[in-house]
């Protein structure tokens, strides 16, 4: 077998739609922190994305700075880092509407994320929403990451981007795009699923704000959902593998080991036989104390809108002075860079 790639950058971003929950923060953020000690890493803010549905222009404003603080409250640090918000890098929609070129629509028509989110009105979805694929082709390209860490749900859109970079590049005869790799780094990252549906994952877009815990709850709020998290009357078993067909238990015993680090195994070695009576307290004291110092270091950043903006417009400069040497090579592939 050819040995893996080195891992020389990696690059992820994130919808800036409202707060941060659990789900969030055990399935990507905290494996963003740790990728920070492995690779250079760009993370960015994708408020261009968010342009597929309308939002009032302060709201989006006020998102954007809402979720660099919750990033870095989370341990993303702009120092070691580059964070930028995506709509500050125009190189991001020149090279989307470049590749736009190479992409065909047969390839964006099959993409589930857009069957799922257009449903039965495709005729009134918007072409945002259509093109996202491509945009984040174009986020990921320009900047020739190595590797782009993705779960379940964004591996199509990765093998898309590889498609275009693949197409563009014996297009024009150039290797002006390097082919991304998915991103194993960072450790294992938690699937989180709802609090009152052990099927569903944790989402902000649930109408139930019981369904979730919040990176802005207060410790009276973690203690409150955590006791009427569903579950089953069934004691714990030893074995994780008796968890099966139990998906609420599951879930909570899954956080409790993604919060502790502690196996599941581990975990129930020590709640074997017992009901949740005794294991909920002992996930709600772990929740209190990994979200607390989050919780308070943004409600400190959260305040300091200068401080955010400043660090986003440097991160910004930075991003753009590494993204204009490809966007520069692609213009020159086609022709569209006269020097």
């Amino acid at each position: 077998m050819p040995a893996e790639r080195p891992v020389t950058r990696v690059l992820s971003g994130i919808q800036p739609t409202g707060n941060l929950h659990l789900g969030n923060l055990l399935g990507a953020i905290l494996r963003w922190v740790r990728m920070q000690d492995e690779a250079p890493c760009l993370f960015f803010l994708a408020d261009l994305h968010s342009l597929s549905d309308f939002i009032p222009a302060e709201t989006r404003r006020a998102q954007v700075r809402a979720m660099a603080a919750a990033l870095i409250a989370s341990g993303i640090d702009p120092a070691r880092s580059t964070l930028f918000a995506q709509s500050d890098v125009p190189a991001h929609a020149e090279l989307c509407w470049i590749l736009n070129g190479t992409a065909r629509m047969g390839w964006l028509s099959r993409m589930t994320q857009w069957k799922d989110k257009s449903g039965k009105n495709k005729e009134g979805a918007s072409v945002a929403l259509f093109d996202y694929p491509v945009l984040q082709a174009a986020d990921i390209l320009l900047y020739r990451p190595s590797h782009v860490p993705v779960g379940e749900d964004q591996k199509q859109h990765i093998e898309l981007t590889r498609d275009i970079a693949i197409k563009f590049n014996q297009d024009t005869g150039t290797e002006t795009f390097a082919i991304p790799e998915p991103f194993v780094g960072g450790g294992v990252s938690a699937r989180v699923m709802s609090l009152r549906d052990g099927s569903a994952k944790m989402s902000k877009s649930d109408p139930s704000d019981m369904s979730r815990i919040n990176l802005v709850d207060s410790d009276d709020e973690i203690a409150a959902k955590i006791r009427k998290a569903r579950t089953d009357p069934d004691p714990l078993p030893g074995d994780p593998e008796l968890l099966a067909g139990r998906p609420e238990a599951r879930n909570l015993v899954g956080i409790l080991a993604a919060v502790t680090g502690e196996s599941e195994t581990a975990i129930l070695a020590r709640f074997e036989g017992q009901g949740f009576g005794a294991f909920k307290p002992a996930l709600a004291e772990a929740l209190m104390t990994l979200i607390a110092p989050i919780r308070a270091r943004y409600t400190e950043l959260e305040r300091d809108t200068a401080t955010l903006d400043r660090l986003l417009d440097k991160g910004a400069e930075d991003a753009a002075a590494l993204a204009a040497p490809t966007l520069l090579a692609a213009k020159r592939a086609l022709g569209l860079s006269r020097h």
